[in-house]
């Protein structure tokens, strides 16, 4: 290990939180809009406005969780772990409940049900995901390290949204047709709430004590400075004045948002794709395995590229390849199917590199404003972030849904399949690849303009390093108040 790496076990500790991410991020966008429609029976537009509203909340609560989690430093387990333990001991029971409707239950009262589960499941996860999002910028000051450590995280996101994408709909299809069954669903939910609380656990207990500091790299070995206090903003408009003033953050803040909405758009739209464009509910697995499978190849080709021509860059590079393969998707009524499948594996490459690089590049923006303000507010910015990245992958099943009640699309229940009408399996189409390539073209301008470089980064620690915390030199350090 380099003298600035952190101990193999954080890293992939670290990393096994991501089949918990992974799998909520996955599940819910995948399923719930179509659970709610192809089996609860309730309309595609009501359908899409309560899969979007339990999770807009999470714009208001992430932020808060961020806040207080900044200030949890006094832990047997460590900053932040306390608020991640809460999230795993809540969130599986809450998900399991939510795909567990009572049995006669449909329409508006199903409607209901899903939501206020979805509500809770959605503030569960927010109390591991906050402070989870927040730990790579506290354990490490080196911008190479951050990368290896996301590159960990993103091989088990992909490695969980492959298992959870693939396995959801066999299990939902378990106890009936391969469409899904209200009994199959329930199946799914207790087995994913399993996966679910055993990527949480796992994180909590393999990065439990470890030592959450700035670190400071100069030529040599690196240094320890603990002059930097854990702060938090206490108000919504103190986090948004502190996410203003750091450029970096806000351009890529934005371009990650519009990113997630097409991603969240191509998740609510597999299942329907493979029921009513492909005639094939079962090619949802074939299509998460052209999705995945790349993107785990692809991902050291990433990280090798952001290496040598920036992050910024290789990001720019990987939406651009994800956009590709949007485009290619879109043409899905008149392309073959194997073209089909190549051009969601395209997606899948540029997909690897639209979640891990902006994942660093979001620890390098924490990192310069840990050096210019000289305060750790990383709680604030990873709260932000989860609130715009969740609401970005609930506008996509929202989006979705929309895109399908102006098709008309025709909801149904379990035991009934209904022919949909030209209109809606065009409606399909769009949600599935056009809107997402849209949407990918509109996050470039924003992407290009984050313009904080490895380079500036080193210069900025390196001035921290010769001046000290501004303007709280005399302040208690990190050290101090966790030791009192």
């Amino acid at each position: 290990m380099s003298p600035t790496g952190l101990p193999a076990r954080v890293r992939i500790g670290y990393g096994l939180g991501s089949l918990a991410t992974g799998t909520f991020g996955t599940v819910p966008g995948l399923l719930l809009l179509y659970y709610l429609t192809d089996v609860l029976g309730v309309g595609a537009g009501l359908a899409g406005l309560l899969v979007f509203l339990p999770k807009a909340w999470d714009v208001l609560f992430n932020p808060w969780v961020g806040a207080r989690s900044d200030r949890s430093t006094r832990s047997r387990l460590g900053p932040r772990r306390s608020w991640m333990l809460l999230g795993a001991l809540t969130l599986p029971v809450c998900f399991a409940g939510m795909f567990a409707a009572p049995a006669g239950l449909e329409g508006g009262p199903a409607a209901a049900y899903v939501a206020a589960l979805f509500l809770l499941s959605a503030s569960a996860y927010a109390c591991f995901q906050v402070p989870y999002v927040a730990l790579p910028a506290e354990l490490t000051g080196d911008p190479d390290e951050r990368a290896r450590v996301m590159a960990w995280r993103v091989a088990f996101l992909a490695v969980a949204i492959l298992m959870s994408g693939s396995v959801a709909p066999i299990l939902a299809g378990a106890t009936g047709d391969e469409r899904g069954s209200a009994g199959g669903y329930r199946l799914m939910g207790v087995v994913i709430g399993g996966l679910l609380a055993a990527g949480m656990l796992a994180a909590v207990i393999a990065t439990a004590g470890a030592r959450s500091v700035i670190r400071i790299t100069r030529d040599g070995p690196s240094v320890p400075v603990d002059v930097i206090r854990t702060t938090g903003e206490s108000s919504l408009r103190g986090q948004l004045r502190a996410a203003r003033g750091n450029a970096p953050f806000v351009w890529l803040f934005g371009a990650y948002v519009v990113q997630a909405a097409a991603s969240g758009l191509m998740l609510a739209g597999t299942q329907y794709f493979a029921t009513y464009i492909l005639d094939r509910p079962s090619a949802t697995t074939v299509l998460f395995a052209c999705l995945i499978v790349p993107s785990l190849l692809a991902m050291p080709l990433w990280l090798a590229m952001g290496r040598r021509t920036g992050k910024r860059n290789a990001a720019v590079g990987a939406s651009v390849c994800f956009l590709l393969g949007a485009l290619g998707a879109a043409a899905g009524r008149e392309l073959p199917t194997p073209l089909i499948y190549v051009a969601v594996a395209v997606a899948g490459i540029g997909y690897a590199g639209v979640q891990m690089l902006p994942l660093a590049m979001l620890g390098d923006a924490i990192a310069a404003d840990a050096c210019t303000s000289g305060r750790s507010r990383a709680g604030v910015f990873t709260g932000l972030w989860t609130a715009g990245e969740t609401l970005g992958l609930a506008l996509g099943p929202g989006l979705f849904g929309l895109v399908l009640a102006l098709g008309g699309f025709v909801s149904s229940d379990a035991t009934d399949r209904v022919a949909q009408p030209g209109s809606a399996l065009t409606a399909i189409v769009i949600g599935f690849g056009a809107l997402p390539a849209v949407l990918l073209a509109l996050s470039l301008p924003l992407l290009v303009r984050y313009r904080l470089t490895e380079s500036e980064l080193i210069r900025l620690r390196a001035d921290f390093d010769e001046a000290g915390a501004p303007d709280e030199r005399q302040e208690p350090t990190q050290r101090d108040e966790e030791s009192a």
